[in-house]
């Protein structure tokens, strides 16, 4: 079948596969264009691999670290005439491209945040490593089963009065406003469920328990906390209490694992366009004009380029560079004066007029549409495709 975009609202219902290929060969040649990585990766575990900072970082682990991987993730195969998701596709093509390098990478295609996962997941440690030395932590999810069997599910809310600003209406790249409800204690709560630091704290626990760690094992999980312009909806709202949770569990996992020298990091990364972003009110403008402006500066980087200077640059794997609160910053170049002043002067600015002189809307959507593996250059989309693709470590 020809395979196009289906977009609706802010998520892309299609997703070709061989953009997809082309999308995650582009990132292990950048990785490779920046040299070997030293340090103790060389058994790794990616806990939500398949899209985002998780595919980098599986794709800087194995490509940069000439790491063996197991990732997991939770995506849906191709069916009839629907595509797979873009994660599937992804993982198919970092398995072959790992294959050929004569590296370990299988995929567990499951609920991260279940029971079950994490036992398939430490019998599969036990049989193919024996134990891991790095475990990345990379998931989002809008709704999610705790071990007491309730499921919880997250809101975009803000955590104090209802909260009103510019916005970008994805569906025309018009500029208006948008009033975002402020969220209930139980709303709080339940986000926090979600997205917080429990889960990362029980695959941490099991793990030990398991005896699959090895001494001085390192686990990073990825945080957000942007401009103040989008304080009162991300980092003063109900992710960013999620956010805070997850910070705070990075010192409970070190406290209690201090015996075993496993130190658990925080890593507060730049704002991208993401399908957990995309769906965020007021976020993506801001994006829009941040895009623009990094760009500008020459310091705008995606996904693969953080990930990549994350392990190279700040040293995760070997007593990495952080802050007060001991954080790794790859926000820092978002956050620099110089480029939040600018934002700012151009977020009192912007109309639906100006929006693409003030911002990056085409960068924007570009960003969007590789996500689903469409723009790429060198692929032909007019061309017949076969939606059904396997991943190899699945197969059987």
């Amino acid at each position: 079948m020809i395979i196009a975009p289906k977009v609706k609202d802010f998520l892309c219902l299609t997703a070709h596969p061989e953009g997809c290929k082309k999308n995650v060969s582009n990132q292990i040649a950048y990785v490779r264009s920046k040299g070997e990585i030293p340090g103790q990766a060389k058994k790794v575990l990616v806990i939500g691999c398949s899209t985002g900072y998780g595919l980098a970082s599986r794709i800087v682990a194995a490509f940069g670290c000439h790491a063996d991987t197991i990732g997991i993730m939770f995506e849906k195969p191709a069916k009839g005439k629907r595509t797979a998701t873009p994660g599937w596709y992804n993982t198919a093509a970092f398995e072959k491209f790992a294959k050929e390098e004569n590296l370990y990478a299988k995929t567990i295609n499951g609920d991260a945040f279940s029971q079950e996962v994490k036992d398939q997941t430490i019998e599969m440690i036990r049989k193919d490593f024996g134990k891991v030395d790095l475990v990345i932590y990379s998931l989002a999810a809008p709704r999610r089963t705790a071990p007491d069997e309730v499921t919880y599910r997250s809101v975009l809310k803000t955590t104090g009065e209802e909260f009103t600003n510019k916005n970008l209406n994805l569906k025309d790249n018009t500029v208006g406003t948008k009033t975002i409800p402020a969220a209930t204690k139980e709303e709080i709560h339940d986000t926090v469920k979600v997205m917080g630091g429990e889960d990362w704290k029980l695959w941490m626990e099991a793990l030990s328990k398991a005896d699959v760690l090895e001494e001085n094992t390192v686990t990073v999980a990825y945080s957000y906390i942007g401009s103040e312009l989008t304080y009162p909806i991300y980092f003063e709202g109900t992710i960013g209490a999620a956010k805070k949770d997850l910070h705070k569990t990075a010192q409970e996992i070190t406290e209690e694992m201090k015996e075993k020298g496993v130190h658990a990091y925080i890593s507060v990364n730049k704002g991208l366009v993401t399908q957990a972003s995309a769906a965020i009110p007021i976020v993506p403008l801001y994006m829009a004009i941040l895009y623009k402006v990094m760009k500008e500066k020459k310091v705008h980087e995606g996904c693969i380029e953080q990930i990549d200077r994350l392990f190279l640059q700040k040293q995760l794997l070997d007593q990495p560079e952080v802050d007060e609160h001991g954080w790794i910053r790859l926000d820092d170049l978002e956050l620099s004066k110089d480029v939040q002043t600018e934002v700012k002067r151009r977020w009192e600015l912007v109309d639906t007029d100006n929006i693409k002189e003030l911002g990056d809307i085409e960068g924007y959507w570009e960003d969007f549409y590789h996500m689903f593996g469409f723009g790429e250059e060198g692929v032909d989309y007019e061309a017949d495709v076969d939606p059904v693709v396997s991943i190899s470590s699945m197969e059987g």
